[in-house]
């Protein structure tokens, strides 16, 4: 679903688009200019006019699920005869094509725009009546007939509850799946591969690579459980509740026929919310969701930022692995090349964290029957969403699978770290390894041959204990 942002952003406005000719349409205030050929209507118009801020529109999905529901609550309108079949047929009609996305274009309202969406909301309103109408032959009503039995108060909160488990279900649940099994395959690759453990930075007893890229891909799936414990109250929609909650102007019916609609239309798992006047005044569910975002952002930036550390050199650094070279690294040393995609990866990082102290801050200006920071927090938690999909299958597809271990580097670190003497302790007892330590980086020589120096074990016991690759298998080594 790709659109022109400034096309969208910029319509309507005489300033900068001077060629355009204009209509006179009508609404509640009075009369309006509006471009001659968009299939928007006044109250689309006035946001444009009234919020030019960031040159933003709100997101396709979002656009999508908007006109999801319209389709959705045309027919249920039908069904409990509100608005005449025909009416419906056509309402239905238009909004199936514009959640196809062929009008995405007709959009233009900036995402900073009025609290509650009822911007965006009227946009598609007015779009779906004026495309309706060009069906069916006669005027659709905007408020009376597409917006029937809906406020903007409870249908922009479920078109962006929507919107997200789009996201969720077919773009980052996937993406994340893939990162996930391509690490898997490096662990199992990686498996016998020795090398130095680190904490604080400082050398450590041995672990495999295999090991630990096991531990990103259990991240990675930990990610996916997290995301995937949302959903629940992610699929709770507050449409039926109208204003404020209570329902008024919708037959009770209304909500569960809608929701039914939806649901089969687009296999996602929602269900009416348990209590509306939670539903319209809370967005607790956007809040943890993009908690979830941020908590994935923290783990990516951890594994990127090792295989930073790992690939670093190719002389000077510590070389244990080796990155797939993608592009010139420097515009003044030859030969150079960086870490680009694990640098992209910790920037995606970065804006996720920001985009949670954003959506954290907005969930928390709610009053009473409705939070009027909607908008800002769909900008973010989506942004965050898609920003989330990509990257995974970016680092998965352009740096983790063509991954190379330097086995021979990593040997050599993990018999050189003198913490390997840790193994010696069930013999030695902590002081004296701690001594024969101390002696081996004095020395600058390495620890077997301190140790087989002092005489104070056999050969055979010293080379058994001294075993790097089994000492990644756990257990105390009884000789």
């Amino acid at each position: 679903m790709s659109f022109n942002n400034n096309y969208r952003s910029s319509i309507g406005s005489k300033d900068l688009l001077p060629e355009e000719k204009f209509r006179q349409e009508k609404d509640s205030m009075g009369t309006i200019e509006v471009p001659l050929k968009a299939l928007w209507g006044p109250q689309t118009q006035r946001a444009v006019n009234n919020f030019p801020v960031s040159g933003m529109p709100i997101d396709n999905l979002v656009i999508w699920a908007l006109a999801i529901i319209k389709q959705a609550a045309a027919k249920a309108n039908a069904e409990l005869g509100i608005i005449d079949p025909d009416v419906s047929a056509a309402i239905q009609q238009a909004a199936s094509l514009v959640s196809a996305g062929q009008y995405n274009s007709e959009f233009p309202v900036d995402v900073f725009q009025t609290g509650s969406g009822t911007s965006s909301n009227m946009n598609m309103n007015e779009v779906v009546a004026n495309l309706a109408t060009s069906t069916l032959g006669r005027k659709v009503l905007p408020n009376d007939e597409v917006n029937a039995c809906q406020s903007s108060n409870d249908v922009f909160p479920s078109a962006v509850q929507l919107a997200c488990l789009n996201a969720i279900t077919f773009k980052l649940v996937p993406a994340w799946q893939h990162l996930r099994d391509i690490l898997w395959e490096r662990s199992e690759a990686f498996k016998n591969i020795v090398k130095s453990g680190r904490t604080h930075l400082m050398d450590a007893t041995p672990i495999t690579l295999g090991q630990e890229f096991s531990g990103y891909a259990s991240a990675i799936d930990y990610g996916i459980e997290r995301i995937l414990g949302c959903v629940q109250r992610l699929g709770e929609l507050p449409l039926g509740g109208t204003a404020v909650g209570t329902g008024l102007n919708a037959p009770v019916d209304f909500a569960s026929l809608v929701i039914d609609n939806i649901r089969a239309q687009t296999n996602l798992k929602i269900r009416e919310a348990r209590n509306h006047f939670e539903a319209q005044g809370f967005r607790d569910a956007l809040v943890e969701t993009s908690g979830a975002c941020k908590v994935m952002a923290v783990s990516l930036n951890k594994i990127s930022n090792d295989l930073r550390w790992m690939s670093s050199g190719p002389r000077c650094g510590l070389a244990e692995i080796s990155l797939p070279d993608l592009q010139p690294g420097s515009s003044i040393m030859p030969g150079k090349v960086n870490p680009v995609i694990p640098e992209a990866v910790c920037q995606v990082s970065a804006q996720v964290i920001g985009n949670d102290s954003a959506v954290s801050f907005a969930g928390a200006a709610g009053n009473f029957e409705l939070n009027v920071m909607l908008p800002v927090m769909a900008k973010n938690l989506l942004e965050s969403l898609h920003l989330l999909s990509s990257i995974a299958n970016l680092f998965a597809d352009k740096c983790i699978k063509d991954i190379q271990a330097n086995e021979q580097r990593c040997q050599t670190y993990a018999l050189s770290s003198p913490a390997i003497a840790t193994a010696l302790n069930p013999f030695l007892g902590y002081e004296k390894v701690a001594e024969l330590v101390k002696q081996s980086i004095q020395e600058d020589k390495d620890l077997k041959t301190v140790v087989l120096e002092s005489k104070l074990l056999s050969p055979e016991v010293i080379e058994t204990a001294l075993d790097v690759l089994e000492m990644t298998k756990g257990g105390i080594r009884s000789l």
